[in-house]
């Protein structure tokens, strides 16, 4: 069994880390503090250096210059393999092993470590329960047989499977669509003020770094060039650059003069289920289809959302008319200020566009709700 290197984090220095691959400078003298339970994002075009930067951290590549302190311990003083088991690693494409079910995916460390198959058992059970995946339903399924959200759940709980003090995630929603990354962005802030672990979390998307970070680290060109707030990098950016990365999608000026069709999604037919499916019929398709979310409708008309873990239920003929959720929903010349308004005294941030009996989108708040900081 190796020895837990730390149990709690108090800081990770980054001390003038500097990677080059042949005559290529990827990183070049980076310096950085994470605060102990802050969840840092970093953030930059394509090739600024930040995955490069969240692998150092974990010894998967180490720098040629410059030293990473945890807890004002160098790293490379650390036994690597210890490192890496007591530090979540979370990946877009997520690595789960094939011919492994769930149980044996997220429990793998553990027996790696030697713990008893009892405590093994019992542990993927709470990580499953955690994730919202009931442990009865997923245990001994394969990853094929899961939606690209779940997929995540499975790969997030396998990370959390030790008790990591720190997790490094890079671009863990990257690959999802729009709804189902916003269900699991949603899912993670519960996730992260429950865990109150500290992380670090690599993305491209700036809606993202405002909806889930603490602070922000941008990079550009290999190096780092400001680390803030949302408030303090949109306030007072650095640079031109760091203007452009925060605001350049922040087209509209006049939110005022918005309707909701102008910020509304399409709807991919995946997300649409007939309100005459049973629990089982929806859940199956949900997993063919590789979707989370189901938007319930009667013909043409919406009758309201379900999430799988809805529909997890031991009744598996009741019909999906008989539990569909009553959601928000808008009309496409809805002003856009009040249907936000509306959705933030509800405590949601999905709704469904409809005029008449028609469905016209989905309104996601998120990337709206930026343009009113």
């Amino acid at each position: 069994m190796t020895s837990r290197p730390f149990d709690r984090i108090e800081s990770v220095r980054l001390k003038n880390i500097s990677k080059k691959y042949e005559n290529r400078s990827v990183v070049e003298h980076i310096n950085l503090e994470i605060q102990g339970g802050e969840l840092l994002i970093l953030i930059g075009p394509s090739g600024s250096g930040k995955t490069t930067t969240l692998r150092m951290i974990n010894r998967l590549i180490e720098p040629d210059e410059g030293i990473i302190l945890i807890n004002g311990q160098d790293i490379m003083e650390l036994d690597p393999v210890s490192l890496r088991r007591y530090i979540g690693y979370v990946i877009q494409d997520i690595g789960l092993f094939p011919h492994m079910t769930i149980k044996e995916n997220i429990g793998l460390v553990p027996r790696l470590e030697g713990w008893p198959e009892k405590r093994i058992l019992e542990k993927v059970r709470h990580l499953l329960d955690f994730v919202s995946m009931p442990p009865e339903t997923f245990l001994d399924r394969y990853p094929r047989q899961l939606s690209g959200g779940q997929k995540q759940r499975v790969g997030l709980a396998r990370a959390l499977a030790m008790d990591p003090p720190l997790l490094l995630m890079d671009e863990p929603f990257g690959a999802l669509d729009p709804i189902m990354r916003r269900q699991l962005q949603d899912e993670f802030l519960r996730i992260k003020q429950e865990i109150g672990r500290t992380i670090v979390f690599v993305t491209h998307d700036i809606n993202e770094a405002f909806i889930l970070g603490d602070r922000i680290a941008i990079m550009a060109e290999s190096r780092l060039v400001q680390v803030g707030t949302p408030e303090e990098l949109i306030l007072s950016p650095e640079n031109d650059l760091v203007a452009d990365i925060v605001d350049s999608k922040r087209k509209f000026k006049h939110l005022d003069t918005l309707k909701v069709k102008d910020l509304m999604s399409p709807i991919d037919p995946n997300y649409l289920f007939d309100a005459e499916l049973t629990t089982a019929q929806a859940v199956a398709r949900m997993i063919k289809s590789g979707v989370e979310l189901a938007i319930v409708c009667d013909g043409s008309v919406p009758l309201g959302m379900l999430q799988m873990a809805d529909l997890l239920n031991p009744n598996n003929e009741t019909l999906l008319r008989h539990i569909a959720r009553p959601t928000a929903s808008f009309a496409s010349y809805d002003p856009v200020v009040s249907a936000l308004k509306e959705l933030q005294s509800r405590g949601g941030s999905m709704a469904i566009v409809s005029d008449g009996n028609n469905l016209s989108g989905v309104f996601l708040s998120n990337e709206v709700l930026l343009k009113l900081v």
